[in-house]
């Protein structure tokens, strides 16, 4: 009867899950040891120092306080907070490797522009220097037929005393100058005649004459000259003022009224004093 009550209080210290295990290990047992059905197995357990090892294992649970609730709220909160840094600093990496390759485009761009800026430069450069030796390469063109005129009609003065026919070929060359010069938009005009304009004229003289009015162009000594609407040379002229002897018998009207009895007197008088001495320079021939 002792043994009876032992056991009994042996299974009222076991737990649940003690049991549950001794029960599957039996069953592992009775499986491995199917062969010998007939012989009697006897199971022994002992539950006294698995019962303190499951009451050492298990320890007293306490129940939560509000210092535990409010570590949980701000670690939840740390990691939304890491969580939220994160996904920020996964967007600013992005737009950092998004502005580091415009900046590497816009650099080779940059580089690029630097480059064909600096090929223009040099071709400008050698545009200009090609107008500057070779600009008037067109304008020689033209101007060698005049050349050529004037050397024939230097050669034909040569062998013909004819003048009439030298001069009829210098008017002829020198028409062709002209036309060759008016192709290139060079064109001379005449200031003979017209009223003086210092913007077009350049006055070297200045000329008494009654047959132009003052302030117009008596005669020019060189032509002007247009290129392309822009004066190139002014011309030469000399300017017409008014005579001075037409204001002389307008001052000298009243003092010869004025003096005309007095050389009247003197007149009658000389006869007077001059006749013996023709009549002595007579007698005396």
């Amino acid at each position: 009867m002792s043994g009876t009550n032992d056991k009994d209080s042996i299974q009222t210290d076991i737990g649940q899950d003690v049991i549950d295990e001794a029960v599957r290990s039996v069953e592992r047992r009775m499986d491995g040891d199917a062969d010998s059905a007939g012989s009697e197995t006897e199971v022994e357990l002992d539950v006294s120092a698995p019962a303190a090892e499951a009451d050492a294992s298990t320890p007293e649970v306490a129940p939560p306080t509000e210092d535990a609730a409010a570590l949980r709220q701000e670690v939840e909160s740390l990691r939304a907070q890491l969580e939220f840094s994160q996904t920020k600093a996964r967007e600013t990496l992005e737009r950092l490797k998004e502005a580091h390759e415009r900046a590497k485009d816009f650099q080779d761009r940059a580089i690029r522009s630097a480059a064909d800026l600096e090929n223009y430069r040099k071709r400008a450069q050698k545009e200009k220097e090609d107008v500057q030796k070779f600009g008037v390469e067109k304008l020689l063109k033209d101007l060698l037929p005049v050349v050529d005129n004037m050397d024939r009609a230097l050669d034909a003065a040569g062998k013909s005393p004819d003048f009439d026919s030298f001069q009829k070929g210098v008017a002829m060359t020198r028409k062709s100058f002209e036309d060759s010069l008016a192709r290139h938009g060079v064109k001379g005009f005449s200031a003979k005649g017209q009223p003086f304009d210092p913007r077009l004229h350049e006055a070297i003289q200045q000329v008494e004459s009654a047959d132009v009015p003052a302030g117009h162009v008596l005669f020019e000594v060189t032509r002007g000259f247009y290129l392309n609407d822009r004066l190139v040379r002014p011309a030469m002229v000399v300017v017409a003022r008014a005579p001075e002897v037409a204001a002389a018998p307008e001052a000298a009207a009243p003092a010869a009224g004025t003096e005309a009895p007095k050389a009247s007197e003197e007149s009658s008088a000389e006869p007077q004093t001059s006749a013996p001495s023709d009549s002595s320079s007579g007698g005396s021939q």
